[in-house]
């Protein structure tokens, strides 16, 4: 019998391991930067060094300039997050579920996904204006029509003799979309909520683009205008660490919040 390798389809892996090749990816990216900046390979106005980036952290975290930009992009991704989920997770499972449904959405989904957010900020600011309401439309725009979508996918696949099954055991409409539909279909909306929460922090820096003074994206676009890489790369690493602890906080919420999804 051939022994299975760490590097075999499908195999599992001792934490130990998957963690010692976590922490060699991170340090071998962080390596070839050492490498490109203080060996001289790079001009420091197109790469900062980690030394350059640590100084930049340091000083707006000192002033807290770093915290108030954090604060106003995450107000930014939260609200338009939070506000395209409320109407996207039942409309989309209604998508899946009900045919009747589908074929109203589906045309205007199909239609609206395709079309760049970037090419309504224009009717956006002329219809919202330039203040808080037009970023947070740009991340509701960004995730909700691509939330209908995976969530109605997730719907559909379903299974009818599940719901057939329900209804052979005397079990009422009411609660079979209650009981059985809903149940079946979280795990699976859990994790759409959580891949279009990484779309939603892509929207950022375009939600921020226009007339915004403070913010991540705003701190990039910023530094940009002055080649400052340092302070770009410190928005990016922040942007990037935000997203990694909203990912963390999807998944316990689906192993607490959602018990039985192993079994789907």
């Amino acid at each position: 019998m051939r022994t299975k390798s760490i590097l075999s389809p499908k195999v599992d892996i001792p934490r130990s391991v998957y963690i010692s090749l976590s922490v060699l990816s991170v340090l071998t990216i962080l390596g070839l930067w050492c490498l490109l900046t203080y060996g001289g390979f790079t001009p420091r106005d197109f790469l900062a060094t980690p030394g350059q980036v640590v100084a930049a952290a340091i000083k707006r975290i000192s002033n807290l300039s770093l915290f108030e930009h954090m604060g106003a992009s995450l107000s930014v991704i939260l609200s338009g997050f939070i506000l395209a989920s409320i109407f996207a997770v039942p409309i989309g499972i209604l998508m899946g579920s009900f045919r009747a449904v589908q074929a109203f959405f589906e045309p205007i989904t199909g239609f609206m996904r395709y079309i760049p957010v970037s090419a309504l900020i224009p009717l956006l600011i002329l219809w919202i204006g330039i203040g808080m309401g037009q970023k947070i439309m740009v991340i509701f725009l960004g995730t909700f029509f691509q939330q209908l979508i995976l969530i109605s996918d997730v719907s559909s696949r379903v299974s009818k003799d599940l719901i057939d099954s329900a209804y052979t055991l005397g079990a009422t409409r009411k609660q079979v979309i209650w009981r059985i539909l809903l149940p079946a279909c979280m795990p699976g909306v859990m994790d759409n909520l959580r891949v279009t929460m990484g779309w939603a922090w892509t929207y950022l820096v375009v939600a921020e683009l226009v007339a915004a003074d403070s913010g991540l994206g705003y701190m990039i676009l910023n530094a940009m205008r002055g080649l400052f890489t340092d302070v770009i790369l410190l928005g990016v690493f922040t942007i990037g660490i935000l997203g990694l602890i909203t990912d963390f906080i999807f998944k316990m919420l689906r192993q607490r919040l959602l018990p039985w999804s192993a079994d789907f």
